[in-house]
């Protein structure tokens, strides 16, 4: 049986979804990608599941939670080629801004000590629902090897569409400097 068209999955870790949002602003180009590739596990799509292989993952965000591991790991197993988008996926972004600060007193801040904190019983939650924090934010590069890096914050739209229709018709990733430039 042949296969169909190459199937792309698209994941948001810990970031603002600003990337999958860029992805959304190549406006009409949606329809020529659409052309060229299936989207598989996806809020695109809101498919939460892999329905089979991917041949491209693209990765927002950085891990900041077990949960966030766990998904990102479950993308290397499942895609081909995975791409890390975005500064927080690249290098940990804004999230990150809380590896200069030990974990314990983060927590502690944003339960118990901060000013707007409402927390009568001054407890920091801990029920099993809620993923393990890490002990920082690792970019995604650090969990999985990453295959491509599209920096930015976010990435544009023209940025995302070039590398992945380069990627989908067999071209080299040759982003000018115009598409990878922020300053």
């Amino acid at each position: 049986m042949a296969r169909g068209k190459p199937r792309v999955a698209t994941t948001s870790l810990a970031g603002c979804f600003g990337c999958h949002m860029s992805l959304l602003d190549i406006d009409e180009r949606i329809l020529d990608l659409v052309e060229l590739v299936d989207f598989d596990k996806s809020p695109i799509d809101d498919i939460k599941q892999f329905t089979g292989r991917c041949d491209i993952g693209l990765i927002e965000g950085g891990c900041c939670h077990e949960e966030n591991v766990a998904v990102l790991r479950d993308f290397r197993q499942h895609c081909d080629i995975l791409i890390s988008i975005g500064d927080c996926a690249t290098m940990g972004g804004i999230p990150a801004l809380r590896n200069m600060v030990p974990l314990d007193q983060c927590l502690r801040e944003a339960y118990i000590d901060g000013p707007s904190v409402y927390n009568p019983s001054g407890k920091v939650p801990d029920d099993r629902e809620i993923p393990l924090m890490l002990d920082r934010v690792y970019p995604a590069h650090e969990v999985v090897k990453i295959n491509y890096h599209l920096p930015g914050c976010p990435p544009s739209a023209d940025t995302l569409f070039a590398a992945l229709t380069a990627l989908l018709t067999d071209q080299p990733v040759e982003l000018p400097y115009e598409l990878i430039r922020y300053d």
